[in-house]
């Protein structure tokens, strides 16, 4: 991910992550990407059972009762383990994660251990009461999916109201002193609904934001085609660049960020040095310590039945099991080949990725999104909106 708002806005400085060694154990939670160790940020898909039908849903989320799930006391050895391997943060997901009625309980292990807990959620189960369960194990963060303003949003969702039920869910997360953000993954279909956004998270005082680039795997396969071009894109990330430094300068500070997509990192560091903007050498290095796209290496999955994958995205790509075997071994340090590759990444990416400047700030950028439009686990992701010029190569 891409913190636009720290970057640009200079609230993060080198110095910042260099004072905790860049251990990850040691870090504060925005300083986490930084770290250089990359112990993984690990999504845990707690179940395939959601009570809505995104169009863009990586997972195949289902409504039906799911078969094969990690039983609660499996999910416990599974925590302890990620614990026990230094494991920061855990990142509930689904499915729907609130569809399972131990998620609660979950959590509260979760931190019990030491780890950090957040949850990615379609916002819509968060009662009241539930937020105030959530509040007391000590959950880090609530991010909700909303997808585009009322009509745009539940067409997404596949289910009328969803936005409502969504909105009052984050305030609900709100008034019981949970940090709350909004999770946006852009497409053609809601792009005219960004400015509506910002406007939205600034009405509701929502500290922050995530906008995700669309990945073309589970459904988003089938809504590869409403993705942007290159020249919209560039177009997008500087509106969030601007409106980003437009809160920030009328004293509303909020935390921005892009995912999905490292070609974000140098666009952002080239616009800088075409502004002069101050930062703009802090940033690269900034970026460098972050090192781009770490599938199979800073993020890993777990999934509902155990299996584990490099990342959320890549579920034909299975690495082990914990039900055979802990996380820890299977992610340590005699890994699947997958995993030794993914983490010697610029040996093995080709075509303009290879040649690319800012191959080190980028990592080659998503490999599942390569991989579903060329067929090669290292060609070349076509989300880059880069040109040939400011990569290096023209």
């Amino acid at each position: 991910m891409i913190g636009i708002s720290k970057l640009y806005l200079g609230q993060v400085e080198p110095s910042d992550a260099l004072r905790y060694g860049r251990h990850s154990g040691r870090l504060p939670s925005h300083l986490l990407q930084f770290s250089r160790d990359k112990k993984p940020v690990v999504v845990w898909n707690v179940t395939q059972r959601c009570n809505l039908r995104c169009v863009h849903c990586y997972a195949h989320a289902v409504t039906d009762e799911p078969v094969g799930e990690l039983s609660t006391e499996e999910g416990v050895a599974l925590l302890d383990n990620l614990a026990d391997f230094g494991v920061p943060v855990i990142l509930f997901s689904g499915g729907e994660p609130l569809a399972r009625r131990d998620l609660p309980e979950l959590a509260d292990h979760a931190v019990k251990r030491g780890m950090r807990a957040v949850i990615s959620t379609n916002g819509t189960m968060i009662s009241d009461s539930m937020a105030a369960r959530l509040k007391s194990v000590g959950l880090s963060y609530v991010g909700v999916s909303l997808d585009g303003l009322q009509a745009t949003n539940d067409k997404f969702r596949g289910v009328d109201g969803a936005f409502e039920q969504a909105l009052q869910g984050i305030r609900n997360c709100q008034a019981n002193g949970i940090k709350v953000g909004l999770r946006y993954t852009i497409t053609k279909a809601n792009a005219p609904d960004l400015d509506g956004i910002f406007d939205l998270i600034e009405r509701e005082n929502i500290p922050r934001v995530c906008f995700y680039h669309l990945v073309y795997t589970g459904r988003g396969e089938e809504i590869v085609t409403d993705d942007l071009d290159h020249a919209t894109m560039r177009r997008i990330v500087d509106t969030i660049i601007d409106r980003t430094a437009d809160m920030h300068a009328r004293g509303l500070p909020k935390e921005v960020l892009t995912v999905d997509n490292h070609a974000d990192g140098p666009y952002l560091y080239l616009r800088m040095l075409e502004e002069n903007h101050p930062q703009a050498d802090k940033v690269m290095e900034l970026l460098k310590m972050n090192g781009g796209n770490s599938t199979g290496h800073g993020i890993g999955c777990v999934s509902w039945d155990g299996t584990v994958y490099p990342d959320q995205f890549w579920r034909h790509h299975p690495v082990g099991n914990v039900r055979e075997k802990p996380f820890s071994e299977i992610w340590g340090d005699d890994p699947a080949p997958l995993l030794k590759e993914l983490r010697e990444k610029p040996k093995h990416v080709t075509g303009r990725c290879a040649q690319c400047r800012f191959l080190d700030i980028c990592g080659g950028n998503l490999r599942a999104r390569g991989e579903a439009v060329t067929g090669d686990v290292w060609g070349v992701d076509p989300a880059c909106y880069l040109t040939d010029e400011e990569i290096g190569i023209a």
